[in-house]
């Protein structure tokens, strides 16, 4: 299993987009493929027909350590999963602050995660908590970035952990 994360500080560069795109992309080529939504905006969650009202399995998974077999749901594309997010996850940073291994919960949760052959995980536009989680979870990170018209050329970093 290949954990990418998609992550950037700034909004409206594409994460969503990338993650949804990609994990169907994969899907395409014969893989299994988690997209696991750590964005409390849950736009990958919407963008994939998936209802963003809580209680969202994201917050169980992490902050109260439940089976992410227990998290996972069925997208319409048949290949394709997502673990949701909503807006209760607003307040898992906080709430992540004092617990041990704060920035490890997501790493240990994916461990059980085998069927899949990726997972992309969303992140949101910060450097918090949540963030970390994901890039301790990584194996690679893909950095989506905004281009603008007229800019002379396109970059795309993709770092290996």
């Amino acid at each position: 299993m290949t954990v990418l994360v998609i992550s950037n500080q700034k909004g409206g560069v594409g994460k969503t987009t990338t993650a949804i795109s990609l994990g169907a992309a994969l899907v395409e080529h014969g893989e299994r493929v988690l997209i696991v939504d750590l964005d409390p905006q849950a736009n990958a969650t919407s963008g994939l027909g998936i209802s963003k009202a809580p209680p969202n399995p994201i917050y169980g998974l992490i902050l109260k350590e439940r089976p992410i077999e227990d998290s996972i749901v069925q997208t319409a594309l048949a290949g394709l999963d997502i673990v949701p997010s909503g807006p209760d996850m607003a307040g898992a940073e906080v709430e992540l602050v004092p617990l041990m291994a704060r920035e490890y919960r997501l790493r240990h949760a994916l461990r059980s995660a085998r069927q899949y052959d990726t997972v992309l995980v969303d992140c949101p536009p910060s450097l918090g908590l949540l963030t970390i989680n994901a890039l301790t979870a990584g194996d690679s990170v893909i950095n989506s970035i905004e281009l603008k018209y007229g800019q002379a050329r396109i970059s795309t970093h993709i770092c290996h952990c």
